[in-house]
């Protein structure tokens, strides 16, 4: 069972005592340097104004984060779970 919603990979990982691989916050895929992926030149002003504006995906190095799961095939539990983040500064965005 995995989450997500800040964003941001929780550190709290573990295999629940039935065989559940777990973890608070997959974490984030996109650029690292933007509001949920939107640059925040875009994002700032409608915050503070409460206006509609249009939001722009925002540049720059981007990070994949996730988790691998080993699983026992014959059971269908989980034997672990291991959190990743990868950050890829060669991005073409």
């Amino acid at each position: 069972m995995v989450g997500t919603h800040t964003h941001v990979q929780t550190a709290d990982e573990r295999v629940l005592p039935g065989g559940t691989a777990f973890i608070t916050d997959l974490g984030m895929c996109g650029p690292i340097d933007s509001v949920i992926g939107m640059d925040p030149d875009t994002v700032i002003p409608r915050f503070i104004t409460a206006l509609p504006s249009r939001f722009a995906v925002a540049k720059g190095p981007v990070v994949v984060s996730g988790v691998i799961i080993e699983a026992d095939h014959s059971t269908g539990r989980a034997r672990g779970i291991e959190r990743f983040i990868e950050v890829f500064y060669d991005s073409p965005r």
